[in-house]
């Protein structure tokens, strides 16, 4: 990623949550020029502020200022070679009650990140996205499917301006600010026993590094209007929890038993989630470690061609179901110590 980011003045939406700070720290590695930090929560900019290193902070510009205010964005973005829009809100339950404020900040909160992309002529911008995003049934899915269709839409009528836009769609990232292990772990400190909404739940589940490894495989290989997506391994909720007590126990040297709790499924949940839509099935080119999804009406590339618009094949999406993925409870204990999930926690 030298080539990408050398030199290069980076501004990252959203910078002070768990996924743009992890992606800050990463970019920090290949000597950009700068790197624009852009975040709405005071708080969590003074944190970040105070983790880094002082070699660090010479490159880092923090800025306080939200996605909805227009002159703002474009302010920040002057003079940036490549944006990338992390800035939403993730809470399911709370975008389902506030469905304006999630409409704001998501959709139009986009569109004006997307306007001050092609007013200040950066050269590539790339939309966080998730896989509530297909077939979503509330509101949070609803916005970053917007967010995902206002995004690529961008490549058809830029003009002449040299921005690219592309998306990268997540499942749930591993000790992501909200996430499903965090909230557990929370629960076990408490002393609380574990809530899980169903026994059948499944998500798909990613560490933070893979996370961060999507975006910049993203990053070099965009051409304009591509949704790439991590290849994930899926869990079922009610087994993570079980595991994540099992090995609580284990390391704490704990006797006590802890219980599950069975809750009502919140608004706007889904029981599975899947990576791929039915519409996108026909135009996917897959790897090893991602797929990748063409855009449905081919952007202007000039005289070029996207070279992988001949690889494209047809894909059955429900093989991309999170029920279809699952790992045992085996390869949960893997995964949760293959990621230090405990190492940092202390109880």
């Amino acid at each position: 990623m030298i080539n990408e980011f050398k030199n290069k003045i980076i501004l990252v939406t959203g910078g002070a949550g768990s996924i743009g700070s992890a992606l800050v720290r990463e970019i920090l590695k290949f000597e950009p020029k700068a790197v624009r930090i852009l975040d709405n929560h005071e708080f969590s900019l003074h944190k970040l502020q105070g983790l880094l290193s002082e070699e660090e902070s010479k490159r880092i510009r923090f800025l306080l200022g939200d996605v909805t205010d227009k002159d703002r964005i474009l302010r920040a973005m002057n003079g940036v070679d490549i944006v990338y829009h992390a800035a939403a809100y993730k809470h399911v339950h709370l975008c389902e009650y506030n469905p304006l404020e999630a409409i704001k900040t998501n959709v139009i909160g986009t569109q004006n990140v997307i306007d001050a992309a092609l007013h200040n002529d950066i050269k590539k911008f790339i939309f966080i996205s998730t896989d509530k995003a297909v077939h979503p049934i509330g509101t949070l899915g609803a916005s970053k499917l917007l967010g995902e269709k206002i995004t690529t839409a961008a490549n058809y009528y830029k003009g002449d301006s040299p921005t690219i836009f592309s998306c990268v769609r997540f499942g749930n990232v591993t000790m992501s600010n909200g996430s499903v292990i965090p909230h557990f772990i929370k629960q076990l400190k408490a002393n609380l026993p574990l809530s899980v909404t169903s026994s059948k739940m499944t998500r798909f589940l990613m560490p933070m590094g893979k996370a961060v490894e999507l975006i910049f495989k993203a990053t070099e290989k965009m051409q304009g209007g591509e949704v790439f997506v991590l290849k994930m391994k899926s869990v079922n909720i009610k087994d993570l929890a079980q595991c994540i007590i099992d090995e609580h126990l284990l390391i704490s040297g704990g006797k006590n038993k802890i219980q599950i709790l069975k809750m009502d499924k919140r608004a706007g949940e889904k029981m599975h989630e899947k990576l791929l839509a039915e519409e996108e099935s026909g135009r996917v080119v897959e790897f090893e470690d991602m797929l990748v999804i063409l855009p449905s009406m081919e952007p202007r590339y000039g005289d070029r061609k996207n070279p992988l618009m001949v690889q494209a094949k047809k894909i059955n999406p429900n093989s991309y179901s999170s029920d279809k993925r699952v790992m045992s409870r085996k390869q949960i204990t893997s995964f949760l110590r293959e990621n230090k999930i405990f190492e940092s926690t202390t109880f």
